[in-house]
C-alpha cells in the first residue's frame, strides 16, 4: 500500500524533510448528520462536506469527527463510518475542484476514542481510508497514561507495523479533557512530541499565550514549515492579525507578537463556518492580509452569529451552537435531519423561530456588505 509520505512527495512545492507541509487556511470542523438513533445519514453527510468545500471557495481542510461533529457522543463504529464517508467524498470533491483549477481540499479526521485501543483502531481506519491527516485529543482519552509514551510507543509501533504513516495533529481543548485537573497539554510534552516525524502541529482552543508556548516549544526541533498551529477559538483571528496604528496600537501589536514568539498561526478552525463557509474563507484571507475594512465587516457578522446561538431562559443564557449549525444547514436546504446526539443541547420550537430570523438577518447583512462571490450557496 502506498504510504502517506509517498503521496505527499508528488505535491512538490509543499514537500519538507518529513514529506508533508501543514496546509494553511480555513479548517471547518464538520457537523455530523444523525438520525434519531444516533447513526450517520450518509447521503446527507456527503452533502454537508460538499457545502463545506463550496467548489473550492470554502474549506481548505474539512475536519470530521471532531467536537463539532459530536465525536464523544456517538459510537466508535459510527466514528469509523464517518471517517470512511469523509475520505471518500472529499476525494470525489477534489476531482471536480482540480478540473476547475482550484486547490484541492484536505480530509482530516478525528480519531480520538474513549480509550487508547479505540484511538489506535480509529487511526488504523484513517490509514486504510487514506485520510490526509489524523487529529488526536490526547487529554480526552480516559486511559491515556503518559501522553508522550502513547505517541512514542503505541502510535509509532502502529505505523511501523503497517509500513505507512500519515500526519498527526494534536488537539488541545480544556472543554473535553477527561480529567478537568489537567486542562492543557504540557508545553514540555509538546516539545518532545514535536521530535516525532509524523507529528505536524496542533489545534489549540486557548489564549494567545498558550498558542505561543506551544509554537516556541515545537520550534526547538522542527522547521516552521513542518509544524503548524491552528487557532481553535476562531474569533481570535481578528485580534491576532490586526495591524495597529499609533503608539498604543504598536505596543499592543508588539505584545501580541511577543506572546506568539513572532510565529503567527497558519490557520483557523472555525465551527461557525459550517453555516457560512465562503464567508469564513474570505474573513481568513482578509485577516491574513490585514484588510481592516473587511475584517470589521466579518467580525461584526460573526459576533452576531455567535449571539444568535445563545438563548435566554429566565435570566440564564444557554449556548446551543451545534444545534444551531445543524438547523442553519437545514434552513439552507443542505440537510433534512438536524437531529443532535444525546447530551447535546437541543433547540426548542421558540429557539428555532428566533434563530431563523437572526440567521436570515446575518445573511442579508453579509450580502449587502460583501462581494456576492463570497456568499455561501448550496449546489447539488
Amino acid at each position: 500500500m502506498e504510504s502517506t509520505l509517498q503521496k505527499s512527495e508528488v505535491k512538490g512545492s509543499r514537500q519538507t524533510a518529513s514529506g508533508y507541509e501543514p496546509r494553511r487556511g480555513l479548517s471547518i470542523p464538520s457537523v455530523t448528520v444523525l438520525d434519531r438513533e444516533g447513526r450517520v445519514i450518509e447521503s446527507e453527510q456527503r452533502r454537508v462536506f460538499r457545502y463545506d468545500a463550496q467548489q473550492g471557495w470554502g474549506a481548505d481542510i474539512i475536519f470530521g469527527a471532531g467536537t463539532n461533529g459530536e465525536w464523544n457522543r456517538i459510537s466508535n463504529a459510527q466514528r469509523q463510518r464517518l471517517i470512511r464517508i469523509e475520505t471518500d467524498e472529499v476525494a470525489r470533491i477534489n476531482e471536480e475542484i482540480r478540473r476547475s483549477g482550484r486547490q484541492a481540499v484536505e480530509a482530516w479526521v478525528g480519531v480520538t476514542g474513549a480509550t487508547r485501543s479505540e484511538t489506535l483502531s480509529n487511526l488504523e481506519c484513517a490509514l486504510e481510508s487514506r485520510a490526509d491527516a489524523a487529529v488526536i485529543a490526547p487529554l480526552s482519552i480516559k486511559d491515556i497514561g503518559d501522553v508522550v509514551s502513547f505517541f512514542q510507543r503505541d502510535v509509532s509501533d502502529l505505523f511501523d507495523h503497517r509500513g505507512a504513516w500519515l500526519p498527526v495533529f494534536l488537539y488541545d481543548n480544556a472543554d473535553i479533557a477527561a480529567d478537568p485537573r489537567i486542562s492543557h497539554i504540557r508545553t514540555r510534552d509538546v516539545k518532545r512530541l514535536s521530535r516525532l516525524s509524523f507529528m505536524c502541529g496542533m489545534k489549540v482552543s486557548a489564549p494567545r499565550r498558550v498558542l505561543g508556548n506551544y509554537t516556541k516549544g515545537a520550534l526547538h526541533y522542527r522547521d516552521s514549515r513542518e509544524w503548524g498551529v491552528y487557532i481553535g477559538d476562531a474569533m481570535l483571528i481578528f485580534q491576532v492579525f490586526k495591524l495597529e496604528d499609533g503608539l498604543a496600537g504598536r505596543v499592543r501589536e508588539y505584545w501580541n507578537r511577543y506572546l506568539l514568539h513572532n510565529e503567527l498561526p497558519i490557520g483557523v478552525v472555525a465551527g461557525p463556518a459550517n453555516a457560512l463557509p465562503r464567508e469564513w474563507q474570505r474573513a481568513w484571507r482578509a485577516c491574513y492580509a490585514g484588510d481592516d475594512r473587511l475584517m470589521e465587516i466579518y467580525k461584526t457578522a460573526f459576533e452576531r452569529f455567535r449571539s444568535a446561538c445563545r438563548f435566554s431562559y429566565g435570566g440564564e443564557t444557554a449556548k446551543k451552537s451545534i444545534a444551531c449549525l445543524k438547523y442553519a444547514l437545514k434552513l439552507e436546504g443542505v440537510i433534512s435531519s438536524d437531529a443532535i446526539a444525546e447530551g447535546t443541547r437541543a433547540l426548542t420550537d421558540e429557539d428555532r423561530r428566533e434563530f431563523a430570523i437572526r440567521f436570515r438577518e446575518i445573511k442579508e447583512f453579509l450580502a449587502e456588505k460583501t462581494d456576492r462571490v463570497w456568499n455561501s450557496k448550496f449546489e447539488e
